[in-house]
Formats: structure tokens, sequence, C-alpha cells
């Protein structure tokens, strides 16, 4: 039977002190990371030396000593932390040899740093599961709130803290594949604005323009947050009802796309979309907001996903003249963004 990679999340139900407990790690690992990148850019700036993931591994004992907390971490997601910073350099550097424009690695605060991994999993890894609960090196059991079954194996388990609490993730590998019945059916699909999507049966699949609904409410909660006074409790309050606002919307979103996805896959065979290029299309100051609030990058990713998983094609279109080959000649046919209808002058159609 096929297989695939797939990561299950689940909510943490917390006691106050295990709150506490892995809000300090969370700190603790932030430290790090730009500890790292600090001294990343120094070696750089003073002597011209360009240091890796295992020369910043091996210094992590030294850390302990100087820093005798972080032995009350787990020594993996440490080293994890250091990988984190080895990513980021290798994507600047690659995005640089690739002739894009990119930032180079930026220093972490607490809105940005929001999780830490264990990258093993079970009795020789820094976490594991006994009788329901999670447990975790250096940190103890915490009860999980299991709202689906752990299928497959897992590898690594990744705890991160949301608007609306802490969740854990496990990436698991061997996850079985469950195919669907073949249905004959084959359809193209188009991403939009107007509509979320048209298929090239016609069906319009509306966009329920989720940012867009809670816009007010969501300048509400920002001017409430510029009120409160910086440091301050009630500003705390702010900035985290603010965040839970955002984070409505994103779940609203994903939940939106997954059904969508679903239904094609259901219905389809073999799907076709045009190859976006969503990066490109969001310098468009004019649409960048609604384009970012459609999410055409987050439900591509997430139709390939649940394709692989069903036993189902996906293919990605060029999007070279797409809307002026008439798709029963071949004849190009040269028209403006503003009309939307094609009419071929050599078949008619």
């Amino acid at each position: 039977m096929p297989t695939t990679y797939k990561t299950f999340k689940y909510k943490l139900a917390l006691t106050p002190e295990q709150e506490r407990q892995l809000a300090w790690t969370l700190t603790r690992c932030r430290e790090l990371y730009n500890a790292a990148l600090q001294e990343r850019r120094d070696a750089w700036r003073m002597q011209r030396v360009s240091l890796g993931y295992y020369e910043q591994k091996a210094e992590l004992p030294g850390v302990k000593e100087v820093r005798p907390e972080y032995k009350e971490i787990d020594a993996q997601v440490l080293q994890d932390v250091i990988l984190r910073v080895d990513r980021a350099f290798k994507k600047f550097f690659q995005g640089i040899k690739n002739g894009e424009k990119v930032g180079y690695p930026r220093f972490k605060n607490e809105r940005r740093y929001h999780s830490f991994t264990y990258p093993q999993y079970g009795n020789h890894g820094g976490a594991r599961c006994d009788n329901g609960f999670l447990v975790l090196s250096k940190s103890g059991r915490v009860k999980v709130i299991w709202s689906r079954p752990l299928e497959g194996t897992p590898k690594t388990v990744t705890i991160r803290h949301e608007a609306d609490g802490w969740y854990v993730s496990f990436a698991c590998a061997n996850v079985p594949c469950v195919h669907l019945e073949k249905t004959g059916q084959e359809v193209g699909i188009d991403m939009g604005l107007k509509s979320f999507l048209t298929t090239s049966e016609g069906e319009h699949v509306a966009n329920p323009r989720w940012f867009r609904a809670s816009e007010r409410k969501v300048r509400w909660h920002t001017k409430q947050v510029s009120r409160r006074k910086p440091g301050s409790k009630r500003r705390k309050k702010a900035v985290k009802d603010l965040a839970k606002v955002h984070q409505t919307v994103a779940r609203q979103r994903l939940d939106y796309q997954h059904k969508a996805a679903n239904k094609l896959i259901a219905e389809n065979d073999v799907i076709y979309h045009e190859d976006l290029q969503v990066r490109n299309l969001v310098k468009n100051r004019h649409l960048s907001k609604s384009i970012s609030d459609a999410g055409w990058g987050q439900f591509l990713t997430i139709l390939h996903h649940k394709a692989a998983s069903a036993g189902r094609e996906v293919y990605a279109v060029l999007a070279q003249y797409t809307s002026q080959d008439c798709s029963r000649c071949g004849t190009r046919v040269p028209k403006s963004l503003s009309v939307r209808t094609h009419v071929c002058p050599t078949c008619g159609l």
C-alpha cells in the first residue's frame, strides 16, 4: 500500500506551571537563535569567516557552562535551533544565487518565534507518547487532546504557541494513502478574485473574502493595541485579542480551502491549474491584499497533497497564452484583460 508524509496537530491541555515551563523554554530557544545569528554575522564582518551548522553545534556544551539554565533544555532541541539558523542562511544564499531579492536573516522577537522541535521521537528521542500523554524530555508529562487518531510513524515533534494556547504537531512517515475510485472525469480550474475558482465546466466557487469580511474588527483591535501603554498588561491583552482575530480568519480560510479541494478531488481523476507565480502577483499594490486573502498558493499546495494521498493527478500548466490560444483549433487570438469571452475567427468557438 502506498504511503505519504503527513502532520497531525493536537491541542495541549496544560497546567499553569507547564505553560510557564514551555514559555521559558521557548524564550531560551529564541535567545539562542539570536545569539547564533549574531555570531555568524560578527564572524563574517570581523574575520571574513563563514560559520556552519557543525561549528556552532560543537559550541553548545560551552554555552551550557556559561549559561547553566540551558542544561534544563533537551540537547536535541538546542541543536534544532542551530539548524534553523543554518537553514535561514542557506535559503538566503540560495536566493542570491538565483538572482532573487531576499532579505538577510533577521533577529527574532517574541512575536516572530513561536515553536521549538524535538528532532527524534521515541525512547531514544526527546519526545514520546505514554498511555495517552506526551512525555517531553526535561519538561515531563503533558496532556494531549486527541481530536483524531495518530497514524504512521512519528518522526519529529514540534511544540508551538498560538493565540489560543499551545499545540503539538507530529510529523509522521508511512501514513497509508486512501485511493478513491476512478470517476473518469477531468477538470481545469482558473483561480480568481471575483470567484475563488472557476472550473472548465463553467462552475463558479464563491470567494468568501474572509479577511475583507473581518477587516473592520481587525482595524478596531489594531487601534486598541496602539492606544495601550507599551509594556502594560492591557496592551498585552489587546495584542492577544488581535492575534485571535487573525487566527480566526486564517482558520476560516484554511477550512474553506480544504473543503473546496476535497470536492474537486472526489469528483475528478485529473485536475489542471495555471502555474501561478503568487510571489510576483502580490507585487501589484492594488490587488495584493485580495490575492493574499484568497490564499491561492496555500490552496494549490493543499490540492496537490490531497491528490497524492487520494491517487489523483494534478498538473500545473504554464500560464503563457492560456487565455489567447483557442482550445479547439489552437489559433492565437490576442485580447486584453477586459475581454472575458473568447471568440475564435478560425473555428468560431
